[in-house]
């Protein structure tokens, strides 16, 4: 019942977390949007009002007229009805430190830790991987409060530098999956965190100054508005690592951290197309083609290498019990029908061995998994040995050939 406990409460809090996300996602992209889009003002007295930019459009069999100020109206009173974008961001990231909690953080020893890396404690994965969490954020804070702050390409390139390094160094202390998770949930905590520190903050205090009838300073916006870019520049990475889990293909793979800034790199460039879309100017095609080029890159990666188990005809044929016996050692325990590993109350994806027709007919699955990405077993818990891989590999090869 436990394991089933923690399976409805993963399916709820996932739940929570992506329709959130959607919500933050939209808004967030939405303004990028507007930013871009504004025209300025016709008339003059909406100059003379303060008024930066206006936005005309045609949505849900209606017309929309939006206005920016970028220091409010001078001469109008701001409407008390004012609108706020912060819950949806603050929701996103409590559900998402929870999905944390109940998934990597109380299976650590399944999802999170490596013993082949770095053989450690739960409570000690667990804080390193809350170090991270917490650490970026300290560290991104710092850059954005620095000198650097003034120039945006110079900040970008320091900020991809040290999240490559982030990237690289969580690889070589967690299990892949893990790795991704934590450098997602890292992400992830710096939006949030900016939202919460910085944007909110910033524009309460101009709204206070501006009802308050005082000069406001435009000091908070431009913080804000810089932090509210770089959110959405980390929006794609962090949605690529949230189903990540699903492709083993990625976080397995030898250089898991390159595959892993390089989908980011592709997700930034997606991002300034999207957004360019908007704009006044032309789309900047050039960032779409060269994220195209990365992907395709990627995916050559990942390309699963001949292994270095080959036919050999003179080669004594393995028999598929010395297989079965392997599987029912190394995998069953929770590819089964009623698995007996803690922590699964379900086959993982669904795929069950129970039987020789079972393992048959997922042969294929069974030889990508655990022969060339070597991904399952997971955290390799049961320790399935290289000579049971060779094992595998040799009998899924000698099928292939009849």
């Amino acid at each position: 019942m436990e394991a089933y406990f923690f399976d409805v409460l993963n399916f709820l809090v996932r739940s929570l977390h992506i329709i959130t996300g959607i919500a933050w996602i939209g808004a967030s992209f939405y303004f990028v949007m507007l930013d871009n889009s504004l025209s300025t003002p016709k008339k003059s007295a909406d100059k003379e009002n303060g008024m930066f930019g206006e936005l005309w459009a045609v949505h849900g069999g209606g017309f929309y007229h939006s206005q920016k100020y970028m220091l409010g109206p001078k001469n109008d009173k701001l409407d008390d009805n004012l609108h706020w974008s912060k819950w949806e961001a603050y929701t996103t990231w409590i559900s998402g430190f929870f999905l944390m909690a109940i998934v990597y953080w109380y299976g650590a020893d399944i999802y999170l830790i490596d013993a082949s890396k770095v053989d450690m404690s739960q409570g000690t994965a667990i804080a390193i991987s809350l170090g991270y969490m917490f650490g970026g954020y300290i560290i991104y804070d710092i850059l954005c409060k620095s000198a650097l702050a003034k120039n945006d390409l110079v900040l970008g390139l320091v900020i991809f530098a040290l999240v490559s390094v982030a990237a690289y160094s969580l690889t070589q202390i967690f299990s892949g999956r893990g790795a991704f998770m934590t450098f997602g949930a890292m992400l992830g905590t710096i939006m949030a965190a900016s939202v919460f520190f910085v944007i909110i903050p910033g524009q309460k205090q101009m709204v206070e100054r501006l009802r308050a009838g005082q000069e406001v300073d435009a000091a908070p916006g431009i913080a804000g508005k810089q932090r509210s870019v770089h959110n959405t520049y980390f929006t794609l990475p962090v949605i690529f690592v949230m189903i990540s889990n699903h492709y083993a293909m990625t976080y397995s793979h030898e250089y898991n951290w390159l595959i892993l800034m390089g989908i980011s790199m592709a997700g930034a460039l997606i991002r300034i197309f999207f957004v360019s879309r908007h704009g006044e100017g032309k789309p900047l095609t050039g960032a779409l083609i060269a994220a195209i080029a990365i992907m395709i890159a990627v995916i050559w990666a990942m390309a699963p290498k001949p292994t270095a188990t080959v036919v050999d005809s003179s080669a004594k044929l393995v028999a598929f019990s010395q297989v079965e016996s392997v599987i029912e050692q190394r995998c069953a325990s929770c590819h089964a029908q009623k698995p007996t590993q803690p922590g699964f109350a379900a086959a993982p994806k669904g795929y069950m061995y129970d039987t020789p027709k079972q393992i048959k007919a997922q042969a294929a699955q069974i030889y990508q998994q655990a022969v060339v990405l070597k991904a399952m077993p997971i955290g390799n818990l049961t320790g399935m040995t290289d000579e049971e891989r060779t094992l595998i590999a040799t009998w899924y090869q000698q099928e292939q050939a009849k």
